[in-house]
């Protein structure tokens, strides 16, 4: 885990925010025809090959043996910050898809068994021009897009001057700052912020 750092440190090495020197990737290219769920485990969870098994078991969030649509749209990403500006229909579209491809019961859930069947038919999730499918928390997608691409467990505080890096520990500062502040405010009897302006003295 990387040491909390304040931003007031960052600010005076905004000069020098441009990606230098760090760590090369030794994950092999993908060729421009990889299908999406290779590419998302890749990307995503540094695993070089796609086995159907593990990917529906790893994006089986509840483990209930099947993947309704909000662990699909989880799978590709919609629910990552990131995804913000992808509209209702888009998003409809995603699981209507994945759900014509996969659910040959019609019952609304992927189950194994259909996932495991569509898979050796040939049957591959489609791509929707989303990106990989982001469905870690902060600190993952952090560590996994950033951190172990341009840094690496020799890395100093006062290495850590990419932009991403200042944003994300910008982040963590904020929820520090909002957290010390709520607890200031579950200390006090009353809380003079929550009384309307017309009741307070005057």
């Amino acid at each position: 885990m990387i040491p909390s750092i304040s931003l007031a440190a960052f600010a005076l090495l905004l000069p020098a925010l441009a990606h230098r020197g760090g760590k090369t990737t030794t994950q092999a290219p993908l060729s421009p025809d990889t299908d999406w769920a290779t590419k998302h485990m890749a990307e995503e969870h540094h695993i070089a090959n796609f086995d159907p098994g593990a990917f529906f078991s790893l994006h089986d969030y509840d483990s209930s043996g099947g993947w309704t649509p909000d662990e699909v749209r989880r799978t590709y990403g919609l629910d990552d910050e990131s995804a913000k500006a992808v509209s209702a229909g888009k998003r409809e579209e995603v699981t209507r898809e994945v759900y014509r491809l996969f659910d040959m019961d019609k019952n609304g859930i992927v189950e194994r068994e259909e996932w495991m069947g569509a898979c050796e038919n040939g049957v591959r999730l489609p791509d929707f021009g989303l990106g990989p499918g982001h469905h870690g928390d902060d600190e993952y997608e952090y560590e996994i897009h950033h951190f172990e691409k341009y840094h690496d467990e020799n890395t100093r505080e006062e290495d850590l001057i990419h932009p991403e890096d200042i944003a994300h520990f910008a982040k963590h500062d904020r929820e520090e700052a909002e957290a010390e502040r709520q607890e200031i405010l579950n200390r006090q009897a009353i809380n003079e912020a929550n009384i309307p302006q017309k009741f307070r003295r005057q």
